[in-house]
């Protein structure tokens, strides 16, 4: 069996995902920040399926926790699947600040830096070798490094930075076959960042409107592309940008 980690994956485009690779016959470890209810719900959800998961806590922003989180994560693989390796890292976890550019201040920078560039960086670095030979890493980033939206300039900027960092995982780690792409949805109907697509009716119907589908996204439409990205179906896809927008802004 394949085990995929995905990271802040008991909620929104995280928990689809998981749910979707469950789907596809792969283990699966759910990690959350403070909502451990939340993370066993689609651990029982996947279970009952008849899948395979657990639950683990990770503050993807603070590094220094990296190399203990490394340490559950040996003892949870050998004693849950009898590895000493996994398959698949997804990194999804996040947060959105909307800040117009001058009102940014250094502390909403520093958590959008910590969570979104340094907390990727860092954790696939103190992951490496458990991860095994002729793997995947999906890196998560946003339409918004395409577009542009008042508001979002440090957030984007994280993300660009993401894009850039895929490429270079993709070209250091080519040796061992594991393959690095950078997965860009566009907007999306869950609760991050407040919820703001799915529950703000205007805003809703704005991006909808710049949408060659005539909707805005909802999470079914990129789960089942992050496990599609995972599975060897995707094995010669490398290092590419995907944007996942339903035609958003052509």
């Amino acid at each position: 069996m394949k085990i995929a980690l995905i990271t802040g994956s008991s909620r929104g485009l995280g928990k689809t995902a998981a749910l979707a690779v469950a789907q596809r016959g792969v283990g699966v470890i759910v990690t959350y920040h403070r909502n451990a209810t939340a993370a066993e719900e689609v651990v029982a959800t996947i279970t009952a399926a008849g899948g395979q998961a657990v639950a683990l806590q990770l503050d993807a922003s603070q590094v220094s926790t990296f190399a203990s989180f490394a340490e559950q994560l040996t003892t949870v693989l050998q004693q849950k699947w009898q590895r000493s390796t996994f398959d698949y890292l997804v990194n999804n976890a996040g947060v959105g600040i909307h800040a117009a550019f001058a009102d940014t201040t250094e502390s909403q920078f520093d958590e959008l830096l910590n969570i979104h560039l340094k907390g990727p960086f860092f954790l696939t670095q103190t992951l490496l070798p458990l991860l095994a030979d002729q793997g995947r890493i999906v890196n998560i980033s946003t339409g918004l490094t395409r577009f542009s939206f008042p508001g979002y300039a440090a957030y984007a900027a994280m993300k660009g930075a993401i894009e850039v960092l895929t490429r270079y995982l993709a070209k250091e780690l080519g040796a061992r076959g594991i393959v690095v792409n950078t997965l860009a949805p566009g907007a999306i109907a869950t609760d991050f960042g407040g919820g703001a697509v799915r529950d703000n009716q205007n805003l809703n119907a704005m991006l909808a409107a710049q949408t060659c589908l005539g909707r805005v996204g909802e999470p079914d439409d990129i789960g089942p592309l992050i496990a599609s990205l995972l599975s060897e179906d995707s094995r010669w896809v490398n290092a590419q940008r995907i944007e996942a927008s339903g035609g958003m802004m052509v």
